[in-house]
């Protein structure tokens, strides 16, 4: 039997990583020299690394393993149901029970009118889905020419060619000839970078009036879409403005354009709620699904689309899917992953437990002088770091220099805690405890600690000017 336990020492794992493995978004060669960290095993909100250390994951590895690491119930599912069906594909008039149960469980848990799922290996996959099927059925209700989409800088769909298109991440652009035609971008609803003088509110309004400007600029006889995340992940955990949403929400009622809510992040309690969209008070007609669905555990993702969209669409044959739309494997884990959830009362102990502990140890970090402010929504968050609080100044040093910094020293401390840019991100399991908290914030902590330290002695707690 071939087995993959860590069998060799870490220099040879990491030589053998080197040769043959290309990470994505790294700098291979530069990984190279330093070596990545190998991760062996994880339990609850706990990873191990070949060197023996127990690492908290304030990440939840790629903001998906909402329910932690070890739920032997969900390899057990997974063990029994490639026994029974491997895989069979959903094409050629054919189906399976796991992928129908999935699907009847979603359109239960989904918002009113959002009745039927479109299934993918990922959310990226899920995105070039809403791509297609938005502007098939324009075209399908005699509009061809209404197929322009409207998406936000900094804002993360994805990464194929279509998701990255969609996304507004200007350095993913730069590489293979992105975006694609008839993709365009607004300004995101950054207050704290971005808000100036402006009040939060003033400032989201404007935002959202982007929209309408951008509208009616190409003509809303051709906008076929407005796609965003309720609350901006990759691109830093921004939190709208509460006026957001509300005039977002008025423009495309207005101008007859479809919202697609990426929940890929903000889904399955991420946020307090099944939807990020219920948070924010979004009427959707497609919601992107993907990462907690199956808490990691399993590759899959898909679009939850509404009943006006899916009669245009299962009225013709779409041509489009992935071998691998509603594996039944992935599908059966991802059914008992929704099943832990509500017999566990996730939600409940995100909003009454985890979420109130979260937001205290993230205020005490709000006070320390390397970090600006803080930004949560539920079980996600940023801290931005400036060298000046007042102000919400960015540093001189070339952007991202800072947060690179703290980013290795949580690394040193035992957590995993993203940077963006000079923010630093937080998104753990959401089964953390009030007590994993405190550990969580005695590290991240130290972690501020050393960086500001270090900052201060490399005479780089400079402003911009």
């Amino acid at each position: 039997m071939t087995t993959v336990s860590n069998h060799l020492p870490t220099a040879e794992l990491q030589a053998l990583d080197a040769a043959h493995h290309m990470h994505p978004f790294t700098t291979n060669d530069e990984l190279k020299e330093r070596g990545a960290r190998v991760i062996t095993s994880g339990k609850g909100i706990y990873l191990r690394d070949s060197e023996g250390n127990e690492i908290l994951d304030a990440m939840a590895g790629l903001w998906c393993v909402n329910l932690g690491y070890g739920r032997e119930e969900l390899v057990n599912v997974a063990a029994r149901q490639m026994m029974e069906l491997p895989f069979y594909n959903t094409f050629f008039n054919t189906t399976h029970t796991p992928v129908i149960a999935l699907a009847a469980e979603l359109a239960k848990l989904a918002p009113e009118g959002l009745n039927h799922v479109f299934f993918a290996g990922s959310g990226s996959e899920a995105n070039d889905t809403n791509l297609r099927m938005v502007r098939v059925y324009w075209a399908e209700k005699g509009h061809p020419q209404k197929s322009h989409i409207i998406s936000r800088l900094n804002g993360y769909h994805g990464s194929t060619v279509g998701s990255g298109s969609l996304g507004g991440m200007t350095y993913m652009h730069e590489q293979g000839g992105l975006p694609i035609p008839g993709i365009h971008h607004i300004g995101q609803p950054d207050w704290y970078a971005e808000g100036g003088d402006h009040t939060p509110e003033e400032f989201g309004l404007a935002r959202a009036q982007e929209l309408e400007a951008k509208i009616l600029e190409l003509g809303a006889e051709n906008v076929a879409a407005f796609i965003a995340e309720p609350v901006q992940g990759a691109g830093g955990v921004i939190v709208p403005p509460n006026t957001y949403w509300p005039e977002i929400q008025r423009i495309c009622d207005k101008y007859n354009v479809l919202i697609i809510a990426d929940e890929v992040i903000c889904g399955f309690g991420r946020t307090g709620n099944w939807f990020g969209s219920t948070t924010m008070g979004i009427k959707p007609h497609i919601m992107t699904i993907a990462k907690g669905l199956s808490s990691g555990y399993v590759p899959i993702g898909g679009s939850i689309v509404c009943d006006e969209i899916a009669e245009v669409i299962n009225a013709i044959e779409f041509n489009h899917g992935y071998t691998y739309s509603g594996h039944p494997v992935c599908a059966a884990v991802a059914l008992e992953n929704l099943r832990i959830m509500q017999d566990d009362n996730i939600l409940d102990h995100v909003n009454n437990v985890a979420a109130p502990a979260f937001k205290a140890v993230l205020d005490q970090l709000g006070e320390h002088p390397l970090v600006g402010g803080v930004n949560v929504s539920g079980m996600m968050a940023s801290l931005p770091l400036t060298p000046h609080k007042a102000s919400r100044a960015k540093f001189a040093m070339a952007k991202g220099t800072a947060g690179f910094m703290c980013r290795e020293r949580c690394f040193a401390n035992n957590l995993v805690m993203r940077h963006v840019g000079d923010r630093m991100i937080i998104s753990p399991p959401l089964v953390i405890t009030p007590d994993e908290i405190d550990v969580f914030h005695k590290r991240a902590k130290l972690a501020l600690d050393d960086t500001y330290k270090a900052l201060k002695e490399g005479d780089m707690l400079k402003a911009e000017s």
